[in-house]
């Protein structure tokens, strides 16, 4: 029985999972508010003494990079041990990856009905296939054939400099860097960029806050409510802000399936992207995934597509436990 997770800053994901010949399947799950633990062995503490199964191999998804086995987890306060956790466990080792790793891993173990193409391309056997997701972070990575297996990198590149790519755009990076003084992509492309991108439009449009949307702000989830606000068409603001995210969301997909080449597929993962599925299938964000001047010929073969299964990084770590039985991770 693998205990595989997907870490995240705002939740994260447990189960038991048991491989078969051909599949795995979750025997059990649990879904953990990261702001309820201090540690994530107070975490792996609440799942193991909840269910009745013994654990022999475990793989973890993590927010960061891994150095060594540890990783100081990018959106979080925490440090994750990987001998720490194979100790507490009983186990020999643990794997512990990058959770774009994971969810990377995660689209080798999709059915059909897991994917939502947004571009069906015209694959390459054996291709690279680049993997982006944003959530609380903007996590990127992609699977390389090794001319046996796929084998995935890992990457912080969301993390890399925005590019603006108009005069609007320069206005918004002035804006954020006048906060900020660096602007990554994550400040853009994530729950907290969609809340950034809010803050720009509101000041740029010189019309105040409506008092209801405050209330959903407190009540709950910003970003949630912006994009509800936008979908309904209640707020002129949100659905500006709404729109440059998918835009920009667009942008760094083509600008990823440019920098590994994917001529696998490029697919998106994280909380986000199966929300607002029906947005980025406009034509705003595959223009702006394309539009990349001699190479957009190029982007129009590379299939583009939405990970709907929301356990896809649960099955990527279990799916590494698999490769590495006696090996733990040390990337």
């Amino acid at each position: 029985m693998i205990l595989a997770g997907d870490v995240g800053g705002t939740k994260i994901n447990l189960a038991f999972v048991e491989p078969s010949v051909r599949t795995l399947e979750i025997r059990g799950s649990e879904t953990y508010r990261t702001r309820d633990f201090s540690s994530f062995e107070e975490v792996i503490a609440a799942f193991v003494g909840s269910l009745p199964h013994r654990v022999t191999a475990a793989s973890f998804g993590v927010p960061g990079p891994v150095v060594n086995g540890v990783v100081r987890t990018t959106n979080l306060r925490w440090t994750i041990d990987s001998a720490v956790v194979a100790k507490q466990l009983g186990i020999p080792s643990v794997g512990l990856i990058n959770d774009l790793q994971a969810t990377a891993y995660g689209v080798l173990r999709m059915k059909p009905e897991d994917i939502r193409f947004l571009n069906k391309g015209a694959p390459r056997e054996h291709g690279t296939i680049g993997v982006i997701a944003a959530g609380t972070g903007l996590g990127e990575g992609a699977l390389v054939w090794t001319g046996t297996e796929y084998r995935a990198l890992a990457s912080e590149g969301g993390h890399t400099d925005f590019g603006p790519r108009n005069e609007m755009e320069i206005e918004l990076l002035r804006f954020l860097g006048a906060e900020f003084g660096r602007v990554s992509y994550e400040r853009l492309v994530s729950g907290p960029g969609l809340r950034n991108l809010y803050r720009f439009f509101r000041t740029r449009s010189g019309n105040p806050e409506p008092p209801w949307l405050t209330e959903a702000f407190a009540a709950g989830d910003p970003s949630a409510a912006i994009v509800e606000a936008a979908l309904a068409g209640t707020d002129h603001v949100c659905r500006e802000s709404l729109d440059e995210f998918v835009s920009v969301y667009g942008a760094e997909t083509g600008n990823l399936a440019l920098k590994v080449l994917a001529t696998g597929g490029m697919y998106i993962g994280g909380g986000i992207a199966p929300r607002i599925a029906a947005e980025l299938q406009t034509p705003r964000f595959l223009e702006a995934c394309m539009e990349k001047g001699r190479y957009r010929d190029l982007l129009t073969q590379i299939p583009v597509a939405v990970i709907l299964n929301d356990k896809a990084a649960l099955f990527g770590a279990a799916h590494y436990a698999l490769m590495n039985p006696d090996r733990n991770s040390r990337t």
